[in-house]
This record gives structure tokens, C-alpha cells and sequence, in this order.
């Protein structure tokens, strides 16, 4: 049956409220098959309603930015002050890897730009490693088409969580392996709205951690104030210990990964559809090239650390933050290590990628126009 939007535009609240759900039940389904399952699932649902103009409409504005919040305020919670003051000892080149990686991106970038026609805050943000739910999340704010993005980062994202258990069992032989999942440290229930036992505090710092972000963000005209704020805030309040267990979690996380999923694919058509068919055999490139030379620096740094391979593979493979922790997890790798070194990643890139695209608009050239 086709779904008709009114003739003011939007599909009425109360039908997005209940598509939601059944969104995320449709990713609890490929949980065993698919990488980032609430994540993709959505993308690809939404994406075949948006071609077959079965649903014409994105959701509303407000549900967008509430997800970029809730995911801001995660990814603030990623950065452990525990793990961090483990690996203190090797600081000084896990945060080379980092920036090395980020001109490694950057590069890619320009690849993209410069062969397929991609344009530049696009280019940006689809080859960045790391934080990919983030760089689609905010394309929109940054100039960027978030429907190529999308492709781009969760290209990159298969191609690690399918790769990395393979790879991994030839560097560490003998390794166990286990599902590529969400690690489950602290131990949320699937009802859970939060990541903290005490729910309902839980639920008032989180509504006053994005509240005070967002008001941050915009305060200090932070590029995409929605996400960044939130994340600051988090962050913050996470490193000083001043408050714990407000992350989004359980259903709320898994609600909070679908409106990602679903909001990108239903922004594409079939002429989008046919743009990725152009630009895949340079995507294909560039994410090889990319995972090729992560590979490569992680090799440099176990040389020169004498910190296993396997763990600095781990520490540097290039995206799939949670499949990463998983695999570490189950093949008893240096969890801290490979933890931190993410997490640091995850936050970098994040931060930086607005400010990169900033200044590469700002001093080169103008790309032409994206066809609407």
C-alpha cells in the first residue's frame, strides 16, 4: 500500500513514532548477517521506499536532531580515563597513527574529489575513519550529501567487520573468535534506556547533558552544534568521573542507531542509486588503499613499540569502532590499547572533520554545484 504524505508535506508524527520500532525490529533481525544491523537495515529499508516512491518524505527536523544529540553524548562517553592512563607509556605514537591516518583520509579525499566527482565536504566526510553513524549524522550541517556519505562510510565499515576476523586469525593463530557485536561491558539490558542500573537518574543527566550541549553548540557556533555540544559536554563529565552511566543505551541506542539508518536512505532516488554504480570502483579503491596503509602503520608502530601486531592491527583498523571491540574481546587482545586508541580516533576525527571541511572550502577551489 502506498503511503501518501499530507498536503502540508511530512507524514503526520504519530506514523514515524510507529515505523520506528518496527525499523529496529527489522535490524534485531539481521543482527546475525549484517554489520551495524540497526544502522543498515533501516538505510536499505529506507532506501528501496524512497526509490519505489513508496515514502516520499524524510522524517521531521526535531527527530533528526535529537539523534545527533543522543549520539554525541555517546560518543563522549567513549573516552575512558582508565584505559587512557594505561597506555600513557606509548602516547606519543598512537597519537602519530592518529594524525598519520588522518592525512591518510584526507588524501583518499582528494582522490574521490579529483576521479569521481564527488564534491569536496562530501569526499571529506564519506572517506573519514572513524565516528561513521557521526559524519552522516551531521552531513547535512557541513554542505555534504549524507546519502553518499552514508555509502562511503558503511563501505568502508563492511569491508572491516568481514575482514577483520579473517585477518585477525592469520596474525594471532589460534585466536578465538567470536560474533561481530556490540561489546556488552556494562552490561545493558535490551530494555534499558540508559547504560547506568539507576535508570531514572540515568535519564535526567542525559536530558541535561544534551540540553546544556546543544545550548553549548550554538552558543559557541560549534560546526554541526547538535552533535559536537552534546559531545563536549559528555566528554567532559565522563574524563572527571563526575557523573556515569547517562549513555544511551539499550533501546533507546538501538532507537537512536535506526533514525540514523532510516533518515539517510530515505533521502535516496533512483538517480542517486545510479550515481553510486559511477563512483564504486573509486570507493573500492580508495577504502582498500586506506585499510592497506592503517595495516601498514600498525606494523610500524608494533616495530617500533614492540606492542604485539595483532593488538596494534586492532588499535589502528581504520572504522566498525564496536565489531573492533568485539573481536578484540573475544580473541583476548589488549583491550585497553585497542579501546583507548579508537575511542581517541573516533573523538578526533569527529571533532576535526567539520574544521577540515571549513578550511579546505575556504582556500581551494570551488566544487561545482551537486545536482539536486
Amino acid at each position: 500500500m502506498r503511503v501518501l504524505p499530507r498536503p502540508g508535506g511530512h507524514l503526520g508524527w504519530p506514523v514515524w513514532v510507529a515505523v520506528l520500532p518496527v525499523m529496529a525490529a527489522a535490524g534485531e533481525l539481521g543482527e546475525p548477517v549484517v554489520p551495524s544491523p540497526h544502522i543498515l537495515v533501516p538505510l536499505l529499508l529506507g532506501l528501496v521506499a524512497a526509490a519505489t516512491g513508496l515514502v516520499r518524505h524524510r522524517p521531521p527536523a526535531p527527530f533528526n536532531r535529537g539523534a545527533q544529540a543522543l549520539l554525541g553524548v555517546l560518543m563522549g562517553t567513549y573516552l575512558n580515563p582508565a584505559a587512557l592512563g594505561g597506555v600513557a607509556g606509548s602516547a606519543v605514537p598512537l597519537v602519530a597513527v592518529t594524525l598519520a591516518t588522518l592525512f591518510i583520509c584526507q588524501a583518499a579525499a582528494w582522490v574521490m574529489v579529483r576521479f569521481s566527482g564527488v564534491d569536496r565536504a562530501t569526499a571529506t566526510l564519506g572517506m573519514i575513519a572513524g565516528g561513521s553513524a557521526a559524519a552522516v549524522a551531521s552531513a547535512d550541517d557541513l554542505g555534504a550529501d549524507g546519502r553518499l556519505v552514508a555509502f562511503l562510510q558503511y563501505l568502508r565499515v563492511a569491508m572491516i567487520v568481514m575482514s577483520t576476523p579473517l585477518l585477525l586469525s592469520w596474525i594471532l593463530p589460534g585466536a578465538r573468535q567470536g560474533s561481530a557485536g556490540a561489546p556488552d561491558a556494562d552490561d545493558v539490558a535490551p530494555w534499558h534506556l540508559v547504560g547506568g542500573h539507576d535508570q531514572m537518574w540515568g535519564l535526567l543527566v542525559l536530558a541535561a547533558v544534551v540540553l546544556l550541549g546543544v545550548s553549548l553548540g550554538r552558543h559557541l557556533r560549534l560546526p554541526s552544534p547538535a552533535m559536537i555540544g552534546p559531545l563536549l559536554v559528555s566528554a567532559v563529565l565522563t574524563v572527571t568521573g563526575v557523573a556515569h552511566g547517562f549513555a544511551p543505551g539499550g533501546v533507546l541506542q538501538t532507537l537512536l542507531f535506526t533514525m540514523i539508518g532510516l533518515d539517510v536512505g530515505l533521502r535516496f532516488s533512483r538517480r542517486t542509486v545510479w550515481r553510486l554504480r559511477r563512483i564504486l570502483p573509486a570507493a573500492l579503491a580508495c577504502t582498500v588503499a586506506v585499510s592497506a596503509v592503517c595495516g601498514a602503520l600498525a606494523w610500524t608502530i608494533s616495530a617500533l613499540t614492540h606492542i604485539p601486531f595483532g593488538d596494534t592491527y586492532l588499535a589502528t583498523t581504520p572504522g566498525g569502532i564496536n565489531a573492533v571491540l568485539a573481536t578484540a574481546s573475544s580473541a583476548h587482545a589488549n583491550l585497553p590499547l585497542i579501546s583507548s586508541v579508537q575511542s581517541l580516533r573516533l573523538f578526533e576525527m569527529t571533532f576535526l572533520a567539520p574544521l577540515l571541511i571549513r578550511l579546505a572550502l575556504h582556500h581551494g577551489p570551488r566544487d561545482r554545484p551537486r545536482t539536486r
